[in-house]
């Protein structure tokens, strides 16, 4: 979808350079331009423009014979950075002079988005530093050759040149990440101990590798034997080049950063939270705020994943006790023991894992045609099961959904990663598939971008609380309406939902109550029964994203405050229809204003 889009802007501005002085001209050049939709998306567009990685991964200039931006990288200096919170400032002042009563109430809605996030981007510049930009999940080290692996094609000699022109910037960009590295040593802000020592392993396995078994070289090997397009011989004078960029400018480039990290490493501590960063509290307070898109204080937070984790464990506690499992142990106890029992696991070969697949998908085809008494409205994209590409289900999730095509030439999709057999236990599934596929994640998505009229930026909107919230609350509305009658099903959606809520506790244990990482990682294995290691590099992800773990328990429970307060309002005028098409019709917004449209909805239907 975003591809598409972008292709027709990208012959829209190619329009703009060629007829210069027309009305999309004028739109384009403007400060501020007429309609305050051209305004919108000519930002987002301008901002993609300057970027030349986002335009390699848009691909869409590529239709129009345009590829310079295949040979540049994205300029990662400090004055970079600079020039985009100037720039966020002027579309902020330009965006408020559009005045309210000249627009649409879809472009009201727009605007006020929009002012939400230019407003907190306002707000936090003053915590700009407050991350660690090179740790074990992302950063430049990991991103860079992702990016080259991923996104870069080769159709061509052309595009092999942009190639190696990347391979030869790459020092100049880790040289201006590092700038901002080590401003943020200045500031006091290091990373910890664990994070120092994870990448410096990432980044020496990286470099002591041989060049012909690097990324960089065997992915350039074999996108030019896949394309057909270029003669055997030019193929070895081209990779022997690539060998020497390699050697000669990425290593390099490895080695400042590897260099960097070892000598700070003795700076370092084993104190993981923000609150021991300069202004730390402050800075996680705003973390929580865009996350959550709430005002809810660390402690409230804290408090609301305590009471949450008592009341989770309690009802799977009974739910056991009614089928005779053991709970004199304790919960740990309880759930090491069912989680034991082979039962519950399908064989492990490839005929167990395309039985996986099957019961995936008839798990979907079950609900999605049993939805009609909750959901009016619905995606026309169909939905489909399929696994992660074997070779890198190792390290991916445990699933994810994929957003259909605009055209319809391909449905949503739901990942199942099939590596570890003993991940997907049965009663697990329905659980996973409701979040991810139908009603979670498909149904909100693939509708957001059905949706008419939707500026580009709205797209993108980061609302994770709504997102990951919704997709929460989907899990629990397959239940309450009997998609999940067999009570170790709901034992399995009791557990997804268990996790988010430890989730509330030790992201705030960490970040506010000064936990130590190893204090975070004992409560979670206790109160979840997940794997040590899956334990262990969950709470090192939340020690490097400080918030974005609590928004998941905070969407779900206002939606459903929300539903609460709609049924509590109308009474028999409730419809559970007419509360998911407000939930949904609009994309993904903050919480506060979700819950103003809830409250438009009880008082328009209160009216009638």
């Amino acid at each position: 979808m975003v591809k598409k889009i972008f292709k027709w802007l990208g012959i829209l501005l190619l329009t703009v350079i060629v007829i210069g002085g027309s009305f999309a001209a004028y739109e384009w050049n403007a400060d501020k331009p007429m309609r305050f939709r051209s305004f919108v998306d000519r930002e987002v567009l301008k901002m993609a423009f300057e970027s030349p990685e986002t335009l390699t991964s848009l691909g869409f200039l590529e239709s129009i014979g345009i590829t310079s931006h295949n040979g540049e990288l994205d300029d990662a200096s400090l004055e970079k950075a600079d020039e985009l919170f100037v720039k966020l400032k002027q579309v902020h002042k330009t965006l408020n002079s559009y005045e309210d009563n000249s627009l649409s109430a879809s472009d009201l809605l727009s605007k006020e988005i929009a002012m939400y996030l230019l407003d907190f981007a306002k707000e936090s510049e003053k915590f700009r530093y407050h991350n660690y930009p090179v740790n074990q999940l992302f950063g430049i080290q990991n991103g860079y050759p992702s990016f080259m692996e991923a996104q870069h094609q080769i159709n061509s000699t052309d595009d092999v040149e942009n190639y190696l022109l990347r391979l030869a910037l790459v020092e100049k960009k880790f040289t201006q990440e590092l700038e901002g590295i080590k401003l943020r040593e200045e500031k006091g802000i290091i990373p910890p101990v664990f994070v120092i020592e994870r990448v410096l392993e990432e980044m020496n396995t990286f470099v002591d590798k041989p060049i012909e078994e690097n990324i960089l070289y065997t992915s350039l090997a074999k996108k030019m034997k896949d394309s057909g397009n270029i003669e055997d011989a030019e193929q070895t004078k081209l990779l022997a080049r690539a060998k020497e960029n390699i050697n000669d400018f990425v290593h390099p480039a490895y080695k400042l950063l590897i260099d960097y990290f070892t000598a700070i490493k003795d700076k370092a501590t084993n104190d993981d939270g923000y609150w021991r960063l300069p202004d730390g509290e402050e800075a996680y307070a705003s973390s929580l705020k865009f996350f959550t898109t709430t005002d809810y204080t660390p402690q409230y937070i804290h408090g609301l994943g305590l009471r949450e984790v008592d009341r989770i464990q309690s009802e799977i506690m009974t739910i056991l006790a009614a089928q005779n499992f053991d709970v004199s142990q304790g919960f740990t106890s309880a759930i090491d023991t069912l989680a034991a029992d082979e039962s519950f696991y399908y064989e492990d070969s490839d005929a167990g894992r395309e039985q996986i697949l099957k019961d995936y998908q008839k798990i979907l085809d079950e609900i999605d045609a049993g939805l009609d008494s909750a959901f009016r409205i619905r995606p026309s994209a169909g939905m489909e099961v399929v696994r992660i590409p074997e070779f890198k289900e190792k390290t991916a999730p445990g699933a994810y959904y994929q957003q259909p095509a605009i055209d319809g030439s391909r449905p949503g999709r739901f990942f199942a990663n099939l590596y570890d057999i003993k991940a997907t236990p049965k009663y697990s599934m329905r659980t996973l598939a409701y979040h991810e596929g139908i009603p979670g994640h498909h149904f909100q998505i693939a509708v957001a971008m059905e949706l008419e009229g939707l500026p580009l930026f709205r797209m993108f909107s980061p609302f994770t609380a709504y997102v990951e919230g919704w997709a929460l609350y989907s899990e629990y509305l397959a239940w309450e309406m009997g998609f999940q009658d067999d009570p170790f099903d709901n034992i399995g959606r009791l557990q997804a939902e268990l996790f988010r809520a430890v989730r509330l506790v030790v992201d705030t244990g960490i970040h506010y109550k000064k936990w130590t990482r190893e204090e975070a990682i004992d409560y979670m294995k206790m109160n979840t029964g997940m794997a040590q290691s899956d334990v262990v590099s969950e709470i090192e992800r939340y020690i490097v994203m400080p918030g974005q773990a609590t928004s998941y328990k905070v969407g779900m429970m206002k939606i459903l405050a929300l539903r609460e307060k709609a049924k509590s309002a109308l009474g028999d005028k409730f419809d559970l229809r007419d509360f998911h098409d407000v939930v949904l019709k609009n994309g993904a917004v903050p919480l506060d204003i979700l819950e103003r449209f809830i409250d438009s909805y009880i008082a328009e239907t209160l009216s009638k």
